[in-house]
C-alpha cells in the first residue's frame, strides 16, 4: 500500500481520521472493520474514494460478490464495500458473518457503507460504526466555493447552502442546474430551485414501500408544511381535517418518516418532505393543497394554501393574500404569504413591492439568507425604495456600514414620506457605527419635522442640538423624551406594543443606533463642547413610530430602548439600565426575533457603563448567541467589544485579548470604528493592570488626542482617565493635561456622576505634590457617593501608589486596603493583584500568599523586578512600570543576583521559569 494524495474533503475531519487508522492498522499489520452509515448524498462514496485514494492503485472492481471474504496473502489489503444496503439479505448475512471469524491479526482491514433505514440496525453490530450527519454551513460553502470556482453570488451561495440543507450531492446538483447568470446573482433565482430529483426519489423509497392510508397522510402534511419554516412541521389536526386518515400516522411514525409531538407532525429530515411533495404529480400536489384550503380556520393560512394550489398568474387572489399579510401574524408567516402573493403577480412593480415587503418581514422574522433571496428574485431594480431600504437594512446587521448608508439615503430619496423617516433614522445608524458625526447629523437634519411622534422629535432635536454644540437646549429635549416615556406607562402597555408595535408593520425598532454615549470628537463643528455627553457605550439603537402606532408602542421595546439611549445622553445611568432591561424582557415576551441581539447589547452596554460588568459579560454573551445565530455580524462584533471590555476589567488578558481581536477582525471590513476604538480600549486597559503604562499610553494616544487617526467620535473621550493614568507614568504629562481639559468640559456637561470621580482622579495625577493628596481625597469623596467597586478601587490603588512612592507607607495603606476590597467584590483580579504588591512593598502581610518558594528570601520590590526582568523588560521598562528611577533597579537587581546565585538575566529567567513563580509577589 503506497500513500497517496486523496481527493479533497470538507467537513469530514473525523470521519477522516477513522478512515486514516483503518487503513493504518492494516498498514501494520492489523485488521480491523468500518461501518459508514448515512443518509443519501452526504458523502459515503467520497469516503470510500479517499481511502482508496491513500492506499495507492487498486485492482479493478471485481464484477461479481464474492462467496466468502477471506485473506489471501499478498501483503496488507483494504477491502472497500459500498452501497451494501443494495445486497439481497442473505448475502450480507454472510458478509456479516465472514466479518465477525476474520482474526484480528490478519493484515485485511474492510470498510463499508449504508444508507440508514435501509437494511436492520443489528446486522452489523459489533463493529465500529460511523453516522455522517449533514455538512455545516462553514464547510458547505467550502465545498461551493470549490463547485463554482468562487463565482457564486454571495447572496446566491447562501440561499445555496440553506437550500442543501448540509447535503454535499444536493448542493452539488444544486449548482449543476443553475446558469452562470444565475449563480453569478444577474438574473434572478428559480423558485423552486432546480437540481437533485435523483436525491429526493432516494428519499422518497423510503416512502413508497408504506400503505397508501400513510402516503396519503403525508402528501398532506408535506403539503401544509409549505410554508412553515423547516422544522417547524405542519399542524396535524388540519392535516386530518382535510382528509388524513388516521390510520397512516403509525405506520409512517414506525418507518421513522415523521414524528408527531406537541399537536404538529414534523418529518424526520427536511429532504423527506421536499421528496414527497416530488414524487407526486403537479395536479396530486394540487389537490391536497386545495383540500388543506377548505379545511383552514384562518384566512391567511388558507390563502398560502390557495395559492400553493395556482398553476398561474391569479391578480385577485394575490391582492387578498397581501391584503391579509398586513394582519398582525408571526413574520415568517407574512413573509410567506407575500413571497406567495409576488409569485402570483404580473405587474412588474406589484410583484417587486410584494417581494421587499417578503423580504421585510422575513428580516424581521430573524431570517437574512431568505430576505436576501428574496430580494435577488426582484432582479436589478435600479430605482425600488423598499428593495433598497430592506438591502441596507441587512447590510446594517451584517455588511459594510458605509454600504447601509448609501442603501439607506438612496431608499428615502424613493419612499414616501412616512417610509422615508424609517431609511433616514437607519443612516443615521450606520454613520453613527462608522464614527462619521457630521453624517450621523445629516441623516437626523433630513428627517421632517415629526409632528405625529413628539418622542422622537425631541429626540431628533436634541441629537441635533448636541451635536451642534448646544448641550443645554440638546439635554432638554433629551429630558422631555425620556419623560414622555416614563408618563406612557411603560410596564403596564409593554405587552401590546412590543409585540404589535413598529416592527409588526414592518419598521425597525432599532434603527436610531446611537452606540456610544458621548457624541463628540475634536477636529468637527462643536465637537469640544459635546465631547462624551452622551457618557458611555450606548446611544440609541431604538426608532421613531408611525402615526397609526404611536401611542400603543410607546411602552414596547423600542420606546424602552430610546429611554435608554436617552437617559445615558443626559447622564442617568441606572435609568438607562432599567430601560434596558425592560426592553429585554418587552423583547424576550412579544418579540420580535431580530430585535434580541440588540436589545442584549443595549443592556450590556448600559451595566458596563454602571460599573456591573459581570452582568454585562453573561447578557453579551447571550446577546453573541443570538447574534451569530440570526446574522447579525455588525452586533457580534459590538458584543465582541462589549466582552472585552468587561475581561478588561477582570484583568483576564487572554480573554481580552480573544474578544478584541474579534471585534477588530469584523469591525475593519465593515468600516464600525465604534466596536473597533472599544476593543482598543478594552486592550489599553488590561494593559494597565498588568503593568504596563508606556503600552497602554501609545495605543490610547492616537484615540483620544486630536487628528485623523483618532477614535470613535463618541467613544475617546471615554478612555481619557485610562489615558492620562497611563501617560503620567510614562512621563507624556503634556499629553495628560491636554486630554484632561477636554475631558473637563464632558464632565461638566454630563449628570452621571461618575465623570465628576474620573475628573478628580485626573486632576489628582497631574497635581503637584502639595495638592495631590487633596486632589485624590476629593476623588475618593466623589465615588464614595457613587455605587460601583470597580473605578472607586482604581482611585484608591493610585492614592496608595502615590503615598507609597513618597515614602508615606503607613498612610498608603488604608487606600491600598480599600482598593483590594473593591476589586475582590467585583471580581476584578489582575487589579486585585496589584494591590496586594503594593500592599507588600508597603511593609504589609496580605491574605492569600502563595507558597513560600527560594525566590521568598527577595523582598517584595526586589521580587517585582526580578519578575519584570525574567519576562524581557529592559531596566528602563522595568522602572517605568514600577514608578521608580532606573538607578533604583540597577541596584535591586544587582542584590538579586547575589541573593539568588544567578550571574546573568538569562540565568534569572530559567530559574523563575523552573519554580513556576513560586514564591514571587504578582506584580503590576
Amino acid at each position: 500500500m503506497t500513500l497517496q494524495t486523496p481527493p479533497e474533503l470538507f467537513g469530514r475531519r473525523a470521519e477522516i481520521a477513522a478512515v486514516e487508522s483503518l487503513v493504518g492498522r492494516v498498514r501494520a499489520g492489523h485488521g480491523g472493520v468500518l461501518v459508514l452509515t448515512a443518509q443519501p448524498g452526504l458523502g459515503r462514496t467520497a469516503l470510500v474514494e479517499y481511502a482508496r485514494g491513500i492506499c495507492g492503485p487498486v485492482p479493478a472492481v471485481r464484477a461479481a460478490v464474492p462467496s466468502r471474504f477471506a485473506y489471501e496473502g499478498g501483503g496488507p489489503r483494504l477491502v472497500c464495500v459500498d452501497d451494501v444496503h443494495r445486497w439481497d439479505h442473505a448475502t450480507r448475512a454472510a458478509l456479516a458473518a465472514d466479518l465477525r471469524r476474520a482474526p484480528a491479526s490478519t493484515p485485511m482491514a474492510v470498510l463499508l457503507t449504508y444508507t440508514e433505514h435501509r437494511i436492520g440496525a443489528g446486522e452489523f453490530a459489533g463493529h465500529t460504526t460511523l453516522r455522517l450527519g449533514p455538512l455545516d454551513d462553514g464547510a458547505a460553502a467550502s465545498l461551493l466555493d470549490r463547485l463554482t470556482l468562487g463565482a457564486a453570488d454571495p447572496v446566491v451561495g447562501a440561499w445555496l447552502v440553506r437550500e442543501a440543507t448540509g447535503n454535499p450531492r444536493l448542493l452539488t446538483a444544486l449548482v449543476a442546474a443553475l446558469t452562470p447568470g444565475q449563480l453569478t446573482g444577474r438574473s434572478p433565482l428559480p423558485d423552486p430551485l432546480p437540481g437533485g430529483e435523483d436525491l429526493l426519489a432516494d428519499h422518497a423509497l423510503r416512502v413508497d414501500d408504506l400503505p397508501g392510508p400513510a402516503r396519503a397522510l403525508l402528501l398532506l402534511a408535506a403539503a401544509a408544511g409549505e410554508h412553515e419554516p423547516d422544522g417547524a412541521g405542519a399542524d396535524l389536526a388540519l392535516v386530518l381535517r382535510a382528509g388524513g386518515d388516521p390510520a397512516g400516522l403509525a405506520p409512517a411514525e414506525a418507518a421513522g418518516v415523521v414524528v408527531a409531538a406537541g399537536g404538529r407532525l414534523r418529518f424526520t429530515h427536511p429532504l423527506l418532505r421536499r421528496a414527497v411533495l416530488r414524487r407526486v404529480a403537479p395536479d396530486r400536489r394540487g389537490a391536497a393543497h386545495l383540500r388543506l384550503a377548505h379545511a383552514c380556520r384562518d384566512r391567511l393560512p388558507r390563502l398560502i394554501q390557495l395559492a400553493c394550489a395556482a398553476d398561474d398568474h391569479d391578480a385577485r387572489l394575490a391582492a387578498s393574500l397581501a391584503a391579509a399579510a398586513a394582519a398582525h401574524r408571526p413574520h415568517a408567516e407574512r413573509s410567506a404569504a407575500l413571497a406567495r402573493a409576488a409569485a402570483l403577480t404580473a405587474a412588474p412593480e406589484t410583484r417587486t413591492d410584494r417581494l421587499a415587503d417578503a423580504a421585510e418581514a422575513a428580516r424581521l422574522a430573524g431570517d437574512p439568507v431568505r430576505a436576501r433571496a428574496l430580494l435577488s428574485r426582484a432582479g436589478t431594480v435600479p430605482a425600488h425604495g423598499g428593495v433598497h431600504r430592506v438591502r441596507g437594512l441587512l447590510a446594517l446587521a451584517d455588511g459594510p456600514a458605509d454600504d447601509a448608508r448609501e442603501s439607506l439615503l438612496t431608499a428615502a430619496a424613493l419612499l414616501p414620506p412616512a417610509r422615508a423617516r424609517r431609511a433616514l433614522i437607519g443612516a443615521a445608524e450606520a454613520a453613527w457605527s462608522m464614527g462619521d458625526a457630521a453624517a450621523y447629523r445629516d441623516a437626523l437634519t433630513r428627517l421632517p419635522p415629526c409632528d405625529d411622534d413628539p418622542l422622537l422629535e425631541a429626540y431628533r432635536t436634541g441629537m441635533c442640538a448636541v451635536l451642534a454644540g448646544h448641550t443645554t437646549e440638546g439635554h432638554a429635549s433629551l429630558r422631555r423624551c425620556l419623560a414622555g416615556l416614563r408618563g406612557a406607562g411603560l410596564a403596564e402597555r409593554a405587552g401590546e406594543a412590543a409585540g404589535q408595535g413598529e416592527e409588526a408593520d414592518g419598521v425597525r425598532a432599532d434603527a436610531l443606533h446611537a452606540e456610544e454615549d458621548g457624541l463628540c470628537g475634536a477636529g468637527q463643528t462643536g465637537e469640544a463642547d459635546v465631547a462624551g455627553v452622551l457618557g458611555g457605550p450606548l446611544h440609541a439603537r431604538a426608532t421613531g413610530f408611525d402615526a397609526a402606532r404611536q401611542a400603543g408602542e410607546a411602552g414596547g421595546a423600542g420606546g424602552f430602548m430610546r429611554a435608554g439611549a436617552a437617559a445615558l445622553v443626559v447622564g442617568e445611568v441606572e435609568v438607562a439600565c432599567e430601560a434596558g432591561a425592560r426592553a429585554l424582557a418587552a423583547v424576550r415576551a412579544y418579540g420580535p426575533e431580530v430585535l434580541l441581539p440588540r436589545a442584549l447589547e443595549h443592556l450590556a452596554y448600559g451595566e458596563l457603563r454602571a460599573g456591573r460588568h459581570t452582568s454585562a459579560r453573561a447578557h453579551a454573551l447571550e446577546g453573541l448567541r443570538a447574534a451569530h445565530r440570526i446574522g447579525q455580524t455588525n452586533v457580534a462584533v459590538s458584543l465582541h467589544a462589549v466582552l472585552a471590555l468587561a475581561a478588561s476589567v477582570e484583568g483576564d488578558a487572554d480573554a481580552c485579548a480573544a474578544h478584541a481581536a474579534a471585534a477588530a477582525a469584523g469591525a475593519g471590513p465593515h468600516g464600525l470604528a465604534q466596536a473597533a476604538t472599544l476593543a482598543v480600549w478594552a486592550v489599553a486597559r488590561t494593559e494597565l493592570a498588568t503593568g504596563r503604562p508606556a503600552d497602554a499610553a501609545a495605543r490610547l494616544a492616537p484615540l483620544v488626542a486630536p487628528g485623523p487617526r483618532r477614535g470613535h467620535f463618541a467613544v475617546r473621550l471615554l478612555a481619557v482617565p485610562c489615558f492620562v493614568e497611563a501617560a503620567v507614568q510614562v512621563g507624556r504629562v503634556a499629553e495628560a493635561r491636554r486630554a484632561t481639559a477636554e475631558f473637563t468640559r464632558w464632565a461638566g456637561a454630563t449628570a452621571d456622576g461618575l465623570a465628576s470621580a474620573q475628573l478628580a482622579r485626573c486632576r489628582a495625577l497631574l497635581a503637584p505634590p502639595v495638592k495631590a493628596a487633596a486632589a485624590f481625597a476629593s476623588a475618593v469623596a466623589h465615588h464614595d457617593r457613587l455605587p460601583g467597586e470597580f473605578e472607586r478601587g482604581r482611585t484608591q490603588l493610585l492614592y496608595g501608589q502615590w503615598l507609597r512612592r513618597r515614602r508615606r507607607t503607613r498612610e498608603a495603606r488604608g487606600p491600598l486596603r480599600d482598593a483590594l476590597v473593591s476589586f475582590e467584590r467585583c471580581g476584578a483580579r489582575a487589579w486585585a493583584d496589584r494591590s496586594r504588591a503594593e500592599l507588600r512593598a508597603a511593609g504589609e502581610a496580605v491574605g492569600g500568599e502563595r507558597s513560600p518558594g527560594p525566590l521568598s528570601a527577595l523582598t517584595p520590590q526586589q521580587q517585582r523586578i526580578a519578575r519584570h526582568v525574567a519576562e524581557g523588560a529592559t531596566n528602563r521598562e522595568v522602572a517605568v512600570r514600577l514608578s521608580v528611577s532606573h538607578r533604583t533597579v540597577d541596584h535591586h537587581l544587582r542584590n538579586v543576583f547575589a541573593a539568588l546565585g544567578v550571574r546573568s538575566r538569562v540565568e534569572l529567567s530559567r530559574l523563575l521559569a523552573g519554580e513556576g513563580g513560586t514564591g514571587v509577589v504578582t506584580v503590576g
